[in-house]
């Protein structure tokens, strides 16, 4: 147990911005960031990095976090709603014995430590619905791999944050959780799918969180609410125990889909990742070679960078483009090789058809009988010519097995163009979302549209940006870089080749460092 002295050093201790570094008028987004680190401010936003270290020197111990954590929940998230299944008793009980575990002398990388995951990952004996009604009351037998390894690594889990309906939004809410509020404006959404998780670290209550992608769902949030978020290479992290509910708890491979971390911190990422990664001892070999380099560069003077901010497929709004414009300036200064353009780039309108067409056939899969046969209809009425995601999106519901292949052919052709630019550029900035955080829009799916600077564009072709590390399995990490005129938080999307996680959250580190991170929204 940590003794008091040191309690209270560390309950005063420096750790982000507070709130009224946020809402002071009189800094810049970029000035507000940079004072992120030195501000005094609750535990609450500590990174994971520091409680971890605050545990394993004992003081702080892992029931003091977990208390904080429940009372802080308690007090806040009846406006935000981020926290939707709570096991608050067991998380008690679990600190308890993660405190006994340190007086004994254990070691582990994650001793203690309160976090939350994703609704969607199965926890033994707690509801996993991917936001759908008619599973409301199925409860998993056995904890999702993921989770498994992170109760291993000693994190004590407080529960499961909110999703849209069947993980297939950028907002979350669903008919039986409700709405998940952004902490930055209660009337906008958090992102999705992995938007509660978001919420929940903006929100100050816990410091990692266990998400997922498949179109930008572990991204958009982290830009949505200001906080970090890493898509993994494609089959690094096992995704047992992901799937939908009362499906085989069996080993996957996501073609598409990745699970990985959420912080308030590119070091906790990494921290998270070593846990999370590695193969499933199950499965009958995925994942065994995927040995990850160490970072390219360990400075931002020595990193080349291609930086791009349009998409042909869907306009960007200025905030996000003057973001990344000032971000570029800065890192300029630094010596770093900014290059605004490059033949070596793939086909960026190619690769969103790709990976919407092969989204929905992914997706397809589950469609009831009488859903099919619509869709099919829609598809035969479609122009031949018609090349917008909307019709790609409608083409994938009804693609044959052997139009699929053909598209994986040429998926695997775009891996091997990226790969060869990846010889000439560290990383790829770009977009995350093309706006920061709308307003909620619950209405029906087809009919929805979002503003970009004014312009009325179709909501599903916010998917753009996401597409491009998606389809070919490529990590990216997304870090806070900035905020909009109105406030909003601003991120950036950092790619890198394939396996080259540890380059893309170095590179968030980075700047991170340099010119600040996580800011604390105005609860």
């Amino acid at each position: 147990m940590a003794n008091d002295s040191n309690r209270r050093a560390f309950l005063k201790g420096a750790a982000a911005a507070t709130v009224a570094d946020a809402l002071d008028a009189r800094q810049t987004p970029a000035t507000a960031a940079a004072t992120a680190t030195t501000s005094p401010a609750r535990p609450a936003y500590r990174h994971a990095t520091e409680l971890v270290a605050a545990l394993a020197n004992k003081t702080v111990s892992s029931r003091e976090l977990v208390d904080d954590a429940i009372a802080r929940i308690e007090a806040l998230d009846g406006k935000i709603n981020a926290v939707v299944v709570r096991d608050f008793a067991a998380a008690q009980e679990a600190a308890r014995a993660a405190d006994a575990a340190l007086a004994r002398g254990e070691r582990r990388k994650l001793p203690g430590l309160p976090l939350t995951v994703k609704e969607q990952f199965n926890i033994a004996g707690l509801p996993t619905t991917w936001g759908d009604p008619k599973f409301k009351d199925w409860r998993p037998g056995s904890d999702a791999l993921a989770v498994t390894r992170l109760k291993a690594a000693g994190a004590v889990i407080l529960g499961k944050t909110n999703v849209p309906l069947n993980l297939a939004d950028w907002q979350s809410y669903n008919e039986i959780y409700g709405t998940t509020n952004n902490p930055w404006d209660l009337t906008r959404t958090p992102g999705g799918s992995s938007g509660g998780a978001a919420a929940a670290l903006a929100a100050g209550f816990v410091a990692l969180e266990l998400g997922s992608d498949i179109a930008g769902s572990l991204r958009a949030p982290a830009h949505f609410c200001g906080v970090f978020a890493h898509k993994p290479s494609l089959d690094l992290v096992p995704q047992r125990g992901g799937g939908p509910p009362a499906t085989p708890d069996i080993p996957i491979r996501g073609d598409l889909s990745v699970a990985g971390p959420m912080a308030r911190s590119a070091a906790d990422l990494a921290l998270a990742l070593d846990v999370l990664s590695g193969p499933d001892e199950m499965s009958d070999g995925i994942g065994y070679q995927l040995a990850l380099p160490p970072p390219r560069h360990a400075a931002l003077r020595d990193f080349r960078v291609l930086l791009i901010d349009t998409h042909p497929l869907c306009p960007t709004a200025g905030s996000i483009m003057g973001a990344l414009d000032r971000l570029a300036e800065r890192l300029g200064k630094t010596g770093c090789a900014i290059s605004r353009g490059s033949p070596l780039l793939p086909d960026m309108a190619r690769t969103t058809r790709l990976h919407v067409e092969l989204l929905t056939a992914f997706r397809s899969a589950d469609l009831p009988e009488a859903a099919r046969r619509r869709a099919e209809d829609a598809a035969k009425a479609l122009p031949p010519g018609d090349e917008s995601i909307a019709a790609y999106r409608l083409r994938g519901l009804t693609i044959s097995h052997p139009d699929w292949v053909q598209a994986s052919r040429i998926r695997s052709g775009m891996r091997q163009r990226w790969h060869n630019m990846f010889q000439d550029f560290d990383v790829v900035l770009c977009p995350v979302m093309p706006t920061p955080a709308f307003p909620h829009d619950h209405s029906p799916g087809r009919t929805r549209q979002i503003e970009i600077d004014g312009k009325q564009v179709a909501y599903g072709d916010q998917i753009a940006w996401a597409s491009i590390a998606t389809l070919t399995g490529l990590p990216a990490t997304v870090a806070p870089i900035d905020r909009s005129q109105t406030g909003l938080p601003i991120g950036v999307q950092i790619i890198g080749g394939y396996l080259e996680d540890r380059t893309t959250i170095t590179f968030a580190e980075l700047i991170e460092r340099e010119y600040g991170g996580f800011v604390a929204p105005p609860l």
